[in-house]
Order: C-alpha cells, then sequence, then structure tokens
C-alpha cells in the first residue's frame, strides 16, 4: 500500500528499511515521546518491529514507512490501530528521525495518513494523543484540525525511560480536518 504526498511516500515497512529505523529510533529525544519503545534501540528490535507491521489489515491496523520521495530514506512511521469501521473510528500515532524535525515532515505525513483515513477507509474520527511536554505534537495535531479532549492519568509505562507517564488525548472530526499544504505549513 501506498499513500503518496507532495514530499513522502507512505508505504509498508520492508526488510531493508532496518537501519534507517535504528538511525530514527535509536535516540532518547525521539523514543521517550513513545510507550513500547525502548531505548537504547536495536537492530534486533527493528528486525522484529518490521515483521509485526507486516500483519498490515485495514479492518485493524496499518503500519506504514514514511519515505522521503527524493532520496528514498525512511524518515519516520505512523500508524493507524484500532480501526472500528462500525463507530468509524481509529487511532494511531506517528514518530520522526530527530534530523527530519521542523521541516514540516510530520504534519505532512499526518495530514496525508489523515486523508486516507477519512477519504479511502470512510472514517469520520481518529483519537491520537501525546505525552505532557511533547509540545512538537501537540502543535502538529492542533494545526490538522485536533482538539484536545482530556488526559489519562498515568496510561503508559514509556520503556524508554521506565516512567508512567500522562497521555494528553486528541481527537478529529472528518469535518474539522486541516489538510497540509504548503500555504497553511509554517511549521
Amino acid at each position: 500500500m501506498e499513500i503518496k504526498s507532495k514530499r513522502l511516500i507512505l508505504r509498508n515497512w520492508e526488510d531493508g528499511d532496518v537501519e534507517d529505523i535504528v538511525e530514527g529510533l535509536n535516540n532518547i529525544e525521539v523514543s521517550k515521546w513513545m510507550a513500547s519503545v525502548p531505548y537504547p534501540y536495536t537492530e534486533n528490535d527493528a528486525r522484529n518491529f518490521i515483521e509485526r507491521a507486516k500483519d498490515n489489515d485495514e479492518n485493524v491496523k496499518i503500519a506504514l514507512a514514511i519515505v522521503l520521495k527524493e532520496s528514498n530514506k525512511v524518515i519516520g512511521g505512523t500508524e493507524i490501530r484500532n480501526i472500528n469501521k462500525k463507530d468509524g473510528t481509529a487511532g494511531g500515532g506517528i514518530w520522526l528521525n530527530e534530523k527530519y524535525q521542523k521541516n514540516g515532515y510530520g504534519t505532512e505525513a499526518f495530514s496525508a495518513r489523515n486523508k486516507y483515513c477519512f477519504d479511502v477507509l470512510g472514517l469520520r474520527r481518529i483519537e491520537n494523543g501525546y505525552f505532557p511536554d511533547n509540545e512538537k505534537s501537540r502543535k502538529m495535531q492542533i494545526k490538522l484540525g485536533y482538539k484536545d479532549e482530556g488526559i489519562r492519568r498515568k496510561k503508559f509505562l514509556c520503556i524508554a525511560t521506565n516512567e508512567y507517564v500522562d497521555e494528553c488525548v486528541t481527537g478529529l472530526l472528518k469535518e474539522e480536518f486541516v489538510e497540509w499544504s504548503d500555504e497553511n505549513d509554517n511549521r
């Protein structure tokens, strides 16, 4: 499966992505914002992740690599999970290699992912979240139309930091979605 945007391709994970995954996730400044990512992050962790990610099923979960079109480099990943077609809802997340942050790639990728959720999967609502102090994630979500909805106290054990963390819950309704474009991207 592929989702294309102006500068990116979101595609299924491949065995050859191991090195790029390790480069991106073996960084505490990235892994500390994710519940289930260990630090340090090894090649074995990446191989195991890719094997699990190959089980894409648009009725349950879709895990995608974020690839720069110009270089074919994997710079991050995103997921659509807990897909519930009856209720028209899903969740998921995103991560980006720190070297590629502050270029609008995360917003562009999440926008393309959300557009797919609404236009192809026929969903009406997407629920996401972020850890407190992860202002970059919050800002990106708000830019796309998400609304803050509440806090789940000590929701996750962050494996990278071995600390229980709150989850700030966000929600996006289809009619609130603000699609990414060069014109509305102030990074």
